[in-house]
Formats: structure tokens, sequence, C-alpha cells
């Protein structure tokens, strides 16, 4: 897969940071809040979803990268409840990141340097599904932490991989349900298997992953069925 996106090296103390933005941004894909809201929802269109799926596939297999997807001015979603935020990937061990200080970093991306991603379905599918047959897996789950109005997903190669696969799912099947013409969003999907969650129950970081097909409707055409065209007009006698 290949993904147009912008690359940033900022420069903070001793240590440089390079961000990558997905460009243009995904203007028809929004999240809000889990830690705020209790409950995150990801909506988006299939567009959105499968340039999410290879970003995390991107982030996996780039440990000194921060991957920044704007998601806060978005265009706003019938039912996406709670604040908006933005999404930051990266791994545990970059640079020292901490969400504290992304504020400031994020402030002084302007003008960036055009990058074409290149990802690996394969590699990222086989990875995924050495993240599900491990027979231990808490250490190696996603964790989660709200700054700024920004989620911040923290992790290592093979769970971003396994996210990357669920999102993926999402972006196929969501065009494909009953419920996508008629606009309304369809919870599909979830990334909350993949987060870390506290030792009590009863606090859990929840985000799930929902399709909604991009306005305006009547240009939306489920996969698998025709195209409607406009009749020719009948021929003169």
């Amino acid at each position: 897969m290949r993904l147009k996106a912008r690359e940033y090296r900022i420069r903070a103390g001793e240590r440089e940071h390079r961000i990558v933005r997905p460009w243009p941004p995904l203007r028809h894909t929004t999240l809000n809040s889990p830690l705020h809201d209790r409950w995150g929802y990801l909506v988006g269109d299939h567009d959105g979803l499968a340039r999410l799926a290879g970003l995390f596939s991107f982030a996996a297999f780039s440990r000194h990268t921060l991957v920044h997807v704007p998601l806060r001015d978005s265009l706003p979603r019938d039912y996406a409840p709670g604040t908006p935020v933005d999404l930051v990937l990266a791994h545990r061990d970059t640079g020292g990141l901490r969400p504290s200080a992304w504020p400031a970093l994020r402030g002084r991306l302007r003008d960036g340097r055009p990058l074409t991603l290149r990802t690996d379905e394969r590699r990222t599918a086989d990875r995924a599904a050495a993240w599900e047959a491990a027979p231990e897996r808490v250490a190696g789950r996603l964790r989660a932490a709200v700054h700024a109005r920004t989620l911040f997903l923290l992790g290592d190669r093979d769970v971003f991989c396994a996210a990357a696969g669920e999102l993926s799912l999402a972006a196929g099947h969501g065009p494909l349900h009953e419920r996508a013409p008629a606009g309304h969003d369809v919870l599909l999907a979830s990334l909350t298997p993949f987060l870390e969650q506290p030792a009590h129950g009863w606090d859990r970081t929840e985000v799930d992953i929902g399709f909604q097909a991009r306005p305006p409707l009547h240009r939306f055409t489920p996969p698998g069925r025709p195209a409607s065209r406009r009749s020719r007009p009948a021929a003169s006698p």
C-alpha cells in the first residue's frame, strides 16, 4: 500500500523528532476521547479507515517515527459523541516522547516535506498473527493516554500490526453492511482488545471502530453493485 504524507523533523533540546502526517488529512474520519468520555468511537469512511490501517502498519515498522493523524477538525459526524481528539502512534521507546511535550512539537509542524509511505500487507498480517498466537500478550498491548486533545497509543511492532488488521477489516466490510447506503454509522470492529487495561475492570478504556459512508449518499455505491448511470435520451424519430 502507498500513502501520501508529509514529513517533519523537529529538534527539541538534544533530540530530533521525525513526525509523519497523512496528506491530505482524513477529513471524513473522527475520533472522540476514550478517557474523558469513557467510550472512544473511531468512525470513518472507506478511504479514512483504509488509510488508518496503512498508518498503523507504517508505525509498526518505524520505531523512531511519530505518526500524527489530525482528526480534531474533521467534518463532524451525526454520531461520534464526546470530545474530538487527534491521534498519535509511537513506539514506547521513541525518543523519550512525553505527551506533555507534544503541544510544543505540534505547534512547530508547518511546512513538511512530501513523502510516500509504503507498507507490506503480508508482513503486517504475519506479525499480527504472531501477536494473536502469543500465549501472554498483556505486556504487548497499546498504552493509551490523552493530553492536549490528542490520544496517544504507545506500543510495539506486533500489536500495531494486529490493530492495523482490525482497521482493514472495518474498511473492507463497512461498505457491504445493509445500513451503509442509508448513511448510518455501523459498528464493525474494536481496538479495545489491543489496549492495556487497569487491574480493576470498572475503569476500562474502550475504542470501537465504525464505518459511515461519505456524503453525499446518492453517490455511494456498495461494492459489487453497478454504479447507476443516467439513461440516455431516446433518439429523435
